[in-house]
């Protein structure tokens, strides 16, 4: 499975950063972060459009849409890994989860999205939900490979 984190923001160093990077090289699925910015000065609604349209724009030809929003569903670690388990036993080999900017997902990136996910009822800042996904993302791969570094 490729993964891509499509995500709207420059990350910056710190401890976010370095997080998200020693999730990152644990995986042996291939992992890219694109970040995506608009340089424009939109506000509101079409600031979010646009947005919308370059995480679109981001993911991979044909990848599976992973957005995360506040509206999503709440999924247990294990039913996340499930789901990829079974993306990858139908033969998808990309997926693309898309973090929005500060005013979240335009409608359009929920619309296409196959699974729209929340990170909780809380909201995290954007930089931390990179690092956190990341280690469901690994999490993951470890729950599909048997390994105990998930405890149910």
């Amino acid at each position: 499975m490729r993964i891509t984190i499509a995500a709207v923001g420059r990350g910056r160093s710190g401890p976010e950063q370095q997080l998200f990077e020693e999730y990152a090289k644990r995986l042996t699925w291939p992992l890219t972060l694109k970040e995506v910015e608009e340089k424009k000065p939109l506000s509101g609604d079409q600031l979010k459009a646009r947005e919308g349209q370059l995480l679109l724009e981001a993911a991979p030809k044909g990848a599976l849409i992973v957005a995360l929003d506040e509206r999503g569903r709440n999924v247990t670690s294990r039913k996340l890994a499930d789901w990829i388990g079974a993306m990858q036993t139908e033969g998808r080999s990309d997926l693309c989860f898309m973090i929005g900017g500060a005013d979240g997902l335009d409608p359009a990136v929920r619309a296409r999205a196959d699974l729209v996910l929340a990170c909780g009822s809380l909201t995290w800042p954007h930089l931390l939900v990179r690092a956190m996904l990341a280690e469901q993302i690994y999490r993951c791969q470890q729950i599909l490979a048997g390994h105990p570094y998930h405890k149910d």
